[in-house]
Formats: C-alpha cells, sequence, structure tokens
C-alpha cells in the first residue's frame, strides 16, 4: 500500500511539469528552443521527482529546477527559477 502511494504521489507531482513543458512548446511563435527532462524514482527507500526546463524565446529567458524526496522520514525538496523578458518593438 505504501509503494502505491508514493507513486500516486510521484505522478501527482510530476503530471504539473509535463504540462508545463506541452503548454510551453506550443504557445510560442516564431523562435523558441526548450529543454526539459525529468526523473522519478519509488522504491522501498521511499519516493521522489525531479526536474529542470529551460527556454529560450523571442520574449525572453527561462530556468526552473526542482526535486521532492520522501521516505520514512519525511519529506523535503527545493525549487530554483530564473527568468527575464524583454519586449521587442
Amino acid at each position: 500500500m505504501r509503494t502505491i502511494q508514493r507513486v500516486l504521489a510521484v505522478g501527482a507531482l510530476a503530471a504539473p511539469l509535463v504540462l508545463g513543458c506541452a503548454g510551453l512548446a506550443s504557445a510560442q511563435e516564431g523562435f523558441d528552443a526548450n529543454y526539459g527532462q525529468g526523473q522519478f524514482l519509488a522504491d522501498e527507500n521511499g519516493a521522489g521527482v525531479a526536474g529542470t526546463q529551460s527556454s529560450v524565446s523571442s520574449d525572453g529567458v527561462q530556468h526552473t529546477d526542482f526535486f521532492v524526496w520522501s521516505d520514512d522520514t519525511g519529506v523535503t525538496g527545493a525549487f530554483t527559477g530564473s527568468g527575464a523578458t524583454w519586449q521587442n518593438g
């Protein structure tokens, strides 16, 4: 049962990342470059998810990375995000 809960927790955390990357890729016009990578793990020691995403477009640049880990001692995680936008015209 604990393994099922961990898998569901990892899925719930990873879904927004996947949907966000899909939205960025489809919403831009013109110059656009995106990179995203995610990993997850669920085993007898705990469950975790991590991801990174970067994008460059004619409107600006953005980078985010994060991780979340859960085990018998609790939950830990971190998030970093940065970016810049500008107006052309």
